[in-house]
């Protein structure tokens, strides 16, 4: 084999592993990325209750875009004054809050890009008459993400879908105990 020959074929045998470890380099912040994002995103899950938990509306409206939507089958809230609206309902913005919570889990998050969508169970749960914690309401959460100039994420779109007890069965429970009081 010529010099030049076996020289060239060295300088391709060293080009390779080079090509292998930044292929490998970019993949690993390729994967890191996403992970990043996956856990930024499963944090604004766990943020969302813990903000309407403790009736912090401005934490809880900045989770979501301008344009950001909360809905379920009654109806549809957009943008941060309909959606900040929607939680006077709850009681007085910073209200000491003793009387329910949320739990959120199972969080399923794809991320596409910019956009992604994620899944999560949550469950509400009240005070009951005694005072000891009662189940009350469950559900799924669906949700749209858009990742903003910053990096960070936000909601664009939230729907909670009520399981048990159904949407009806939840009206009237409600009822019931505001005819109570």
């Amino acid at each position: 084999m010529s010099l030049v020959l076996r020289a060239a074929a060295l300088a391709l045998l060293a080009a390779i592993p080079a090509t292998a470890v930044a292929q490998s380099a970019a993949s690993i912040e390729a994967r890191l990325r996403r992970a990043e994002d996956e856990l930024a995103i499963q944090r604004i899950i766990v943020d969302y209750a813990a903000r309407l938990d403790a009736r912090d509306y401005k934490g809880y409206v900045a989770l979501f875009t301008p344009d950001g939507e909360w809905s379920n089958r009654i109806g549809s809230h957009k943008g941060p004054e309909a959606i900040r609206k929607m939680l006077t309902t709850l009681g007085p913005e910073g209200a000491t809050n003793t009387s329910n919570y949320h739990l959120v889990s199972n969080p399923r998050v794809e991320v596409n890009g910019d956009r992604a969508t994620a899944t999560s169970r949550y469950l509400f749960v009240m005070r009951g008459k005694d005072g000891s914690p009662r189940p009350a309401l469950a559900g799924l959460y669906a949700d749209e993400l858009v990742r903003q100039s910053d990096g960070g994420w936000k909601i664009q779109r939230r729907v909670a879908n009520d399981v048990m007890p159904t949407r009806e069965e939840w009206a009237k429970i409600i009822a019931a105990e505001r005819a109570g009081q």
